[in-house]
């Protein structure tokens, strides 16, 4: 859509997946990465297919002509499993390419000079060639990110030598000389790092999963001022370089989402409300947000935010919501859920964020003590703060609901198998479910980097020990307790989930339904096994409204039901 009239422009293109999209600025298309389209064409039910996604290519495409028209800037058929991304500059002379080899945090750096080009990207069209990328980075040893660049001079935010990041700089012209601009915290993770006002930066650092902001000056690195802001998260942080005011975006579990503006100019930066969603009926004032640390089985200290109403008491009594997901490097900050708050308000429930390891909340380390041979270290970190809930009076077993999607569903399927006397109820959407397999589908390919893969005999074992669909087995035949069961428990998955295949899901459901329920008479499995499987839907991303509310519903009734004792 254009801007300036709100015309919608025809153009289309297709078989998009894992891709940014960057448009020059001069206005005439944009970068975007996107797979070959499959042999089965346009007859294929998008989202539906199975294969694994390979060849990942990057295009050009000019904006009002059709997509068999694109510009083919790189491909890599010798690596058919990288994928690639690319990012125009915002001086508009440089577009960057990043390349991965799977979901690590690392990635390969290429530039081409868009302005060296003789007769642009225009030049290109009608060619069988590539556009003259330069390898800057060309192994998979760090993950390098674009923060700004003077000409040939390039800041980069990097976990090169620091699992918690730094800031480092290096001129095209001289790529062997690489210099540290800001040294890597002693105990926070630098998260963001955005130019603005000339020659000032903006970082946003993670301390014990809070977000601390700071401004500070690009070419030395010096702190030139710590921005106040409350306990939370900073979702966004919008600039231009040449811009004195930034907008940032924030939300935490307590404050439904601020845009704060802030004048970089003044002799001390202040945030000012710029919006401010407000929902109706809702009083921050009645609820209260604890973190603990919770010791694991190794005795490693687990942060996890508490969320109650103020007034609770601790007497075992209320129903518990449990979340995590522990992987990939990703952090779970504080963020503000509607349904949830309701929840806390009239059924008096208490929600809790397990920040286990294998996430991003204390770096890289913290990310590879969750992942390949330390995966059981997620489910014992998961299973100490679910102790924990019902140790310190918020709950117990019957009423508390564990809950995660994707990989945070494995966690959910991995628990309730090695600890199904300790929940309530269970709820996992779109979780990888079968270990040994996973890898041979769309984009599983990528996770190895996390789990490892079966094909090899070391971590076979590993995987086996724990993969949910292999490790299905009767709890009142493993216990001296005959009335034990799994709590009641539902998977979710969608039709079109071309990421978590929902093959996963299904193959648990009927494993867990057959050795639980229908192969044994008179069996002690009362607690309902079921499955929802959402139509004309994916991942997750991208929902409609409708969608999104339906879902929201059904994954807050079905555990409300089995742990409210008159829940209507």
């Amino acid at each position: 859509m254009r801007i300036e009239d709100k015309h919608v422009e025809p153009d289309t293109v297709s078989w998009v997946k894992f891709s940014s999209i960057s448009w020059t600025h001069d206005s005439k298309g944009f970068f975007y990465s996107r797979y070959p389209t499959p042999k089965e064409g346009d007859n294929l039910d998008a989202g539906t297919e199975t294969n694994a996604n390979l060849h990942h290519e990057l295009y050009y495409h000019f904006l009002g002509t059709d997509q068999s028209e694109d510009l083919l800037c790189w491909n890599d058929p010798d690596n058919p499993k990288h994928t690639r991304g690319a990012s125009v500059t915002e001086d508009g002379k440089y577009v960057l390419q990043y390349i991965h080899e799977n979901c690590d945090p690392v990635n390969k750096l290429y530039y081409c000079d868009l302005s060296a080009l003789p007769d642009g990207l225009e030049g290109y069209r009608g060619k069988n060639s590539l556009l003259p990328f330069v390898k800057l980075v060309d192994s998979f040893e760090a993950s390098y990110e674009c923060v700004a660049n003077d000409g040939s001079v390039f800041t980069f935010r990097t976990n090169k030598d620091a699992p918690r990041y730094k800031l480092v700089r290096v001129d095209s012209n001289e790529p062997t000389s690489w210099t540290e601009v800001l040294p890597e915290s002693e105990k926070d993770v630098l998260e963001t790092a955005v130019s603005v006002s000339g020659n000032q930066l903006i970082v946003s650092y993670l301390r014990d999963v809070k977000n601390v902001l700071q401004l500070r000056d690009l070419k030395t690195g010096a702190l030139l001022h710590d921005i106040p802001f409350d306990i939370g998260t900073v979702s966004d942080i919008s600039s231009r370089r040449k811009d004195s005011t930034i907008f940032i975006k924030f939300t935490s579990f307590l404050v439904p989402g601020i845009i704060y503006q802030c004048n970089l100019d003044s002799q001390v930066p202040e945030m000012k409300i710029f919006r401010e969603i407000i929902v109706p009926g809702f009083d921050r004032t009645q609820f209260k947000v604890d973190q603990v640390f919770v010791p694991s089985k190794d005795g490693t200290l687990i942060p996890m935010f508490v969320v109650s109403k103020k007034d609770i008491t601790l007497d075992g009594s209320h129903p518990c919501l449990l979340y995590s997901y522990g992987g990939f490097n990703i952090s779970l900050t504080p963020y503000f859920s509607v349904a949830r708050i309701v929840i806390a308000k009239h059924l008096g429930a208490v929600f809790c964020i397990a920040n286990i390891r294998g996430g991003g909340e204390y770096g890289e380390e913290w990310h590879k003590d969750g992942a390949l041979g330390k995966k059981q270290n997620c489910f014992d970190d998961f299973i100490s703060c679910a102790e924990y809930v019902i140790s310190a009076g918020y709950t117990q077993p019957a009423k508390l609901c564990i809950e995660g999607g994707s990989n945070g569903g494995l966690l959910i399927g991995a628990c309730i198998n090695q600890r199904p006397d300790l929940f309530g109820c269970a709820l996992a959407h779109v979780g990888v479910m079968d270990m040994l397999r996973f890898h041979k589908f769309t984009i599983g390919h990528a996770w190895t980097s996390d789990y490892g893969c079966s094909e090899k005999e070391e971590e076979f074992h590993w995987l086996f020990k724990y993969s949910p669909l292999h490790n299905v087995r009767r709890p009142w035949e493993q216990s001296s307790d005959k009335s034990c069961q799994y709590p009641s428990t539902m998977l979710l998955t969608a039709d079109h989930d071309d990421r978590v295949v929902p093959l996963h899901s299904l193959k648990l459901l009927a494993t867990l339904q057959y050795v639980l329920c229908t192969s044994l008479e008179n069996s002690p499995q009362t607690n309902p096994i079921i499955g929802r499987i959402d139509t004309k839907a994916g991942h997750g991303a991208g929902r409609p409204t409708k969608k999104m509310v339906y879902h929201k519903h059904s994954s807050s009734y079905f555990p409300m039901y089995g742990l409210i004792d008159s829940f209507p």
